[in-house]
């Protein structure tokens, strides 16, 4: 299914962690300049204004080609137009199969191509019917999830989550105000389901190619959960979907649920992070915090703005003051130490690394000599006494 070449796309992860290895002192620059030489991997970019700059190129390539075809399709105009955007779409997954078979990844030219392709999709789809949600967030999460399992396109995986989760939504509305009524409840039982599933590959996983994508699934379904029945969402949700007004005095159904699962859920992943040791979770508990603290402010009002930020800053304050003093002297575990490795998950073949570039290994050099060795006795150091 991936299209790319395995071997430079395992040379990319040893290359990457030769750069970890690098920045965290353990090899020499020459020696990741070694690595890098031996080791030849597929044409990607990471300079983020460079990215840019090809991800507009690609996207004026992309439409310019979409635009000469256009002309000779102007004669039938009603007909074009019905069938346009699925040779546009074609246009953008030829172009990304030209791309990789040029050793293309995580370029941005080639994003161009793939995203432009999906966005086509879902507009081809939305004009044969005559745009019916449902099935185009269908048809964009199958073309999004081929993209991301042949290109492996990180984006590609995110447009998959946003897609089947649009996909859900507006199949819920389908059942009128009762599917809307349990949007909520359905949408964290996805997000809990998807989590589990997700997390569950991602630890049977063999390979390492599709496992930033798991990840980043992984996440979405964090992200999900919290908001799906934080208590703001859900009661803006309520007056826009069902046309219900919350007057003073009164409050929308199962709100003692919606309170507590607005602020217990951060805890839980900030406790969770603390014990696995998980950065992305812990970030995400920050975050799930602070909102559901402005979900309050949003409509209790208890102090004035600038009293409320005053003594928020005090204890957060307070609090980071307390985990330092704690935690600086601590060499392992949770500690406030630097990290000389920032991706310690994937210092996998360090070992292997640091020998190849310390000794001058080449990998995967097979010398075969034209001299055969063998016979002997007690001396002679291999010969058989004779010449």
């Amino acid at each position: 299914m991936i299209v790319y070449d395995r071997k430079k796309l395992d040379n990319e992860v040893l290359v990457d962690e030769a750069d970890t290895l690098y920045k965290g002192g353990f090899i020499s620059k020459e020696q990741k300049k070694f690595i890098e030489k031996e080791l030849p991997v597929l044409r990607s970019q990471d300079n983020i204004l460079v990215r840019i700059g090809f991800f507009l190129l690609g996207s004026l390539l992309y439409s310019s080609i979409c635009g000469m075809i256009s002309l000779f399709g102007l004669s039938s105009e009603h007909v074009y137009f019905q069938i346009c955007f699925y040779i546009f779409a074609a246009i953008g997954f030829a172009g990304a199969e030209f791309l990789a078979n040029q050793e293309y990844h995580n370029h941005c030219l080639d994003d161009a191509f793939i995203l432009g392709a999906i966005l086509n999709i879902g507009i081809a789809i939305a004009v044969t019917t005559e745009g019916y949600e449902a099935v185009i967030a269908f048809f964009m999460a199958v073309a999004s999830f081929f993209m991301f399992l042949r290109y492996l396109h990180l984006l590609s995986m995110l447009v998959f989550c946003v897609a089947v989760t649009a996909f859900l939504f507006f199949e819920m509305f389908e059942f009128g105000d009762i599917g809307k009524a349990i949007l909520p409840f359905v949408a964290m039982i996805f997000a809990a389901v998807f989590y589990f599933i997700t997390r569950k590959k991602i630890k049977n996983l063999n390979v390492s190619y599709y496992y930033n994508g798991l990840l980043l699934a992984n996440s979405f379904c964090l992200v999900l959960f919290y908001f799906s029945c934080n208590y703001l969402v859900v009661r803006e949700l309520s007056e826009e979907l069902l046309g219900t007004e919350v007057k003073l005095g009164t409050d929308i159904p199962f709100a003692f649920f919606f309170y507590a699962f607005t602020f217990v859920v951060p805890i839980v992943y900030l406790v969770q992070a603390l014990r696995t040791k998980d950065r992305i979770l812990l970030w995400f508990s920050f975050l799930a915090i602070a909102f559901s603290f402005y979900t309050i402010r949003f409509y209790y009002a208890v102090l004035p703005i600038e009293v409320a930020l005053t003594l928020g800053g005090l204890l957060l304050f307070a609090i980071a003051y307390y985990s330092i003093k704690k935690l600086k002297e601590k060499e392992s575990g949770l500690t406030f130490k630097p990290d000389r490795i920032n991706h310690s998950d994937n210092f996998l073949n360090a070992e292997a690394l640091v020998v190849a570039s310390t000794f001058g290994m080449k990998p995967e050099v097979k010398t075969v000599s034209p001299m055969e060795f063998g016979g002997g006795g007690f001396s002679g150091g291999g010969s058989d006494g004779s010449f």
